[in-house]
């Protein structure tokens, strides 16, 4: 169902831009939220010079890209249009364009409006919390076949626009009647559907979903066991960072306190082969992520 041969080249920029490439140690990827709502950082960057002065001091911290979202994607959250979402981002995109122009950016989004607009104001990846599945029934999900697979229109837009996409695992609830089959199933179609819309293999990430459609225990279930989704044969992304599921082991704590817990997550993530991980404390993480490859590397290790 899904071609699980390794990846053997890098992705690219649409607009020639040069992208990190996964594999010789682990990408970091620092988050910047213009949103108002969002679960730990709401409201921190309202205007575009605070998203530089944060971007800046990521990428001096050793972000290699730079992930822009205008949408809280916290649960319960109230959802906003596309108006609205553009509005926000593409400010703060002309911005980071500006102040770094070679700086690789995603912009975090399941709209494809969203998306293209981004995309031509200079942003290079499409992170998508949907893996081109939004819009799509239970029914869609549950019984999908190569043969009567319906287009997605994120998926032909991101073919359209030649960039890179991460596909994250994600559903419209958390009824699951074998969970690691279902998780798999959910991603071989959002593969299936970036790949028949035209989307080079080497232009696909894939992400397990920590924090979407999973309770607490199926979210350490799917860090457990990441090997699994990194067997694939597609770089994985993971995103943990200060997420409920690390407040609710460590006695209920805030998002502020979840430093130690993140970095117990980021170090079990790189030995089970994630590519990049997505963080919002870059400075503090920066040693674990190192000790992590080493390890990782073992008598192989440059030090």
């Amino acid at each position: 169902m899904v071609n699980v041969r390794p990846v053997t080249s890098c992705w690219t920029s649409p607009h020639g831009r040069a992208l990190p490439a996964p594999g010789a140690r682990t990408l970091v990827m620092g988050v910047l939220n213009v949103t108002p709502d969002s679960f730990s950082d709401g409201g921190e960057l309202p205007t575009p010079d605070a998203v530089v002065s944060r971007a800046g001091a990521m990428l001096k911290e050793g972000a290699d890209v730079l992930d822009l979202g205008g949408e809280s994607t916290r649960p319960e959250a109230k959802p906003v249009d596309a108006t609205i979402e553009l509005m926000r981002v593409l400010p703060a995109l002309e911005a980071l364009r500006k102040a770094f122009p070679a700086a690789p950016i995603s912009i975090d989004t399941y709209k494809p409006e969203v998306a293209e607009a981004a995309v031509k104001a200079g942003a290079d990846i499409v992170n998508d919390i949907w893996g081109c599945t939004h819009g799509l029934t239970a029914e869609d999900r549950h019984h999908w076949k190569p043969a009567n697979l319906r287009p997605s229109p994120m998926a032909q837009m991101v073919a359209k626009l030649k960039c890179p996409i991460i596909l994250m695992h994600n559903r419209p609830n958390k009824n699951y009647e074998d969970f690691w089959k279902d998780v798999v199933h959910d991603l071989s179609l959002s593969l299936m559907l970036a790949q028949w819309a035209g989307v080079a293999r080497e232009q696909i990430w894939l992400d397990p979903g920590f924090g979407f459609a999973k309770d607490a225990p199926k979210n350490l279930e799917v860090l457990k066991n990441l090997s699994r989704i990194t067997a694939l044969g597609f770089p994985v992304l993971l995103g943990t960072s200060r997420k409920s599921t690390i407040g609710k082991v460590l006695d209920n704590a805030p998002a502020t306190e979840r430093l130690e817990g993140t970095a117990a997550t980021v170090v079990w993530g790189i030995q089970q082969g994630a590519a990049m991980v997505r963080l919002h404390d870059l400075a503090p993480m920066k040693k674990f992520i190192q000790m992590a490859d080493a390890i990782k590397a073992g008598e192989n290790a440059k030090f």
